[in-house]
């Protein structure tokens, strides 16, 4: 299964990618995705999959675009 996986700010630095495409072995969920690619699961994130925000027990299926993001706000 192929996925599409970008990560934003500092997320960057502790996958130690911007945006790649990744071959997994079988199914996963958004949760597991990111601990999968090296992501702290005590640092709050967002997943998104094709554009919607989804929670971390949500599954991923191939050809997903997900992006991870740390908590961020401002004006």
């Amino acid at each position: 299964m192929k996925v599409t996986v970008k990560l934003i700010g500092p997320l960057i630095y502790e996958g130690g990618f911007s945006e790649k495409v990744l071959e997994l072995a079988g199914p996963m969920t958004a949760g597991e995705l990111s601990a999968f690619v090296r992501i702290d699961r005590k640092r709050p994130t967002i997943i998104t999959r094709n554009g919607r925000a989804v929670g971390d027990d949500e599954r991923i299926n191939d050809g997903d675009r997900v992006v991870i993001s740390h908590i961020y706000s401002g004006g």
